[in-house]
């Protein structure tokens, strides 16, 4: 017998088992899973209502919500794409997105009307305007989501014919490139993935995660079906704040939690940790730039709380390796811990050089993290060159650098395609500085990720002025914010007079990289 996995899986199984449990905890609102699985058959019944039909793509563009986890499950049971994006962005960036996915539903959190309001005549194939939360938004006929429901069936949608390998979500991703790559993963892919980080992660019918993971970054990570698929509570934070994180630790029993490097500092220097009587000892999870060595041990030795670093991307669902400790691995070996570490089940990993063959497992010979699992996307939405480019030979190639040891242990030591993590977000460097070439006093320029204690890593511009010309770095900080999402901007500018490139023109960002770090280590 073959069953198709299908995301609904996950909701209907806990709405069977465990219909009074808390599911969502979200500020003043409470939901058992059973009003979450009704809400979730009403939100489909109501877009079914307005003509959503299989494969059409509906954007959820919204900080953490209960919402937003209505919205996974509402839009994968009719069969429709789910689009979530990324609410740091700028107007340009939602105009190109909106446009180039088709999105033809737009569900948007009341903080964000404006912005999509001052491009709406741009999105020619938005037909459906909802707004979540707030009190709503009677202007240009935003349709306010409670009042949307109210009156649909709470039973489950009809039956739509529907596969493992259909569409599920197309989420962007800024990649390398200028312009967002729409990446396309499906059920079955998300399915694998919260099946691995149910194993991996320990993910228990016990477990209170807090979404201090925004929610549209890769599904969050997967934790949406992973935690709802064994009965977890979902807490939900719209914004990090250490006091809050603290509070609703104490208060809700949090024992699981994800976020990026970031955010583990601001727990960490939280200066009012003392006063919480904290009875669990949640597990953190880590992505992104891996923390320092220190951040581990202080939150295990300091707080008694437990850390589990990961590794994957967009591309992957995301979840490709963990690092943790086991028979080899010393709990207070932290620099070890720190690595993105070994592959999971499923997920067959080889480090390739730039001739295909691969690299020594000596900790020592660098290659491209390249992977085969399935969790590996279907392609980039209607990019297929991007995608011929990264699947080749039955593997993905991550772009990602690093070494391996003979237990296939991985560490991170590069990344080939020059993209900057700063707090958990990908920055690329090209776009940065497609912007200031724009500026009339920048002649040559280039960006890249320095060292920050607080964000894991920022952008660095480097810039070559024209013959003549006058400029300081505040003139250009305010020219990339008038451009650029503020956290993409250069919190760094460095005016040399002129860039390390080799013989054939090619720019060296790894020599500005090195000196930087060698300078911080200083």
């Amino acid at each position: 017998m073959q069953v198709p996995l299908l995301i609904d899986d996950f909701l209907r199984r806990a709405a069977r088992l465990y219909p009074d449990k808390t599911a969502i905890v979200d500020g003043d609102d409470r939901f058992t899973y059973a009003e979450f699985q009704a809400r979730v058959n009403q939100l489909s019944n109501a877009l079914l209502g307005l003509g959503v039909g299989k494969s059409d793509r509906v954007c959820m563009l919204s900080p953490n919500s209960h919402y937003f986890l209505e919205s996974f499950y509402a839009t994968s049971q009719i069969g429709a794409v789910l689009v979530p994006l990324n609410y740091r962005l700028i107007d340009q960036d939602y105009r190109y997105i909106l446009n180039h996915a088709e999105v033809t539903t737009l569900l948007v959190d009341h903080e964000f009307t404006d912005v999509i309001d001052g491009i709406r005549g741009d999105l020619d194939a938005v037909q459906n305007w909802i707004v979540c939360g707030g009190e709503g938004v009677a202007k240009h006929d935003w349709v306010d989501w409670d009042e949307l429901i109210a009156g649909m069936p709470n039973t489950s949608p009809p039956e739509i014919d529907r596969d493992e390998n259909d569409l599920l979500s197309i989420n962007y991703t800024s990649g390398t490139t200028a312009r967002p790559k729409g990446v396309m993963l499906t059920h079955r892919n998300c399915y694998i993935n919260a099946y691995s980080l149910i194993a991996h992660l320990r993910v228990t019918h016990d477990d209170v995660e807090l979404w201090t993971l925004p929610m549209f970054h890769c599904n969050g990570w997967g934790g949406v079906y992973a935690l709802t698929g064994m009965g977890g509570t979902h807490v939900v934070l719209r914004t990090i704040d250490g006091g809050a994180i603290y509070n609703l630790i104490e208060q809700e029993g949090v024992t699981f939690a994800c976020m990026a490097p970031t955010v583990l500092r601001t727990i960490l220097d939280y200066p009012g940790k003392e006063a919480h009587d904290i009875r669990t000892q949640p597990r953190f999870v880590i992505a992104g730039a891996p923390p320092p060595a220190k951040f581990i041990e202080r939150l295990e030795v300091e707080l008694g709380w437990h850390f589990i670093q990961i590794y994957g991307l967009t591309e992957t669902a995301p979840f490709l390796t963990s690092s943790q400790p086991d028979s080899v691995t010393a709990a207070n070996d932290y620099q070890s811990r720190s690595r993105a570490g070994i592959p999971g089940i499923g997920v067959d990993i080889v480090l390739l050089d730039d001739a295909g063959n691969l690299v020594a497992r000596d900790g020592e010979s660098i290659g491209e993290i390249c992977a085969r699992s399935n969790v590996v996307f279907s392609g980039y939405w209607r990019q297929e060159a991007e995608t011929a480019q990264v699947i080749v030979d039955g593997y993905f190639h991550t772009g990602d650098m690093a070494v391996w040891d003979e237990r296939y242990n991985i560490k991170i030591v590069d990344r080939k395609k020059d993209v900057i993590i700063s707090g958990g977000e990908n920055i690329s460097s090209p776009e940065i500085e497609d912007v200031l070439y724009r500026h009339p006093a920048v002649s040559d320029c280039a960006v890249v990720g320095v060292p920050n204690d607080k964000w894991g890593e920022t952008p660095k511009a480097f810039v070559v002025l024209r013959e003549a010309a006058k400029v300081g770095a505040d003139e250009l900080t305010e020219f990339c914010r008038e451009q650029l999402a503020h956290f993409k901007c250069p919190t760094s500018f460095e005016f040399v007079a002129e860039l390390p490139r080799t013989a054939t023109g090619k720019l060296k960002k790894y020599t500005l990289r090195e000196r930087e770090r060698q300078a911080t280590d200083v």
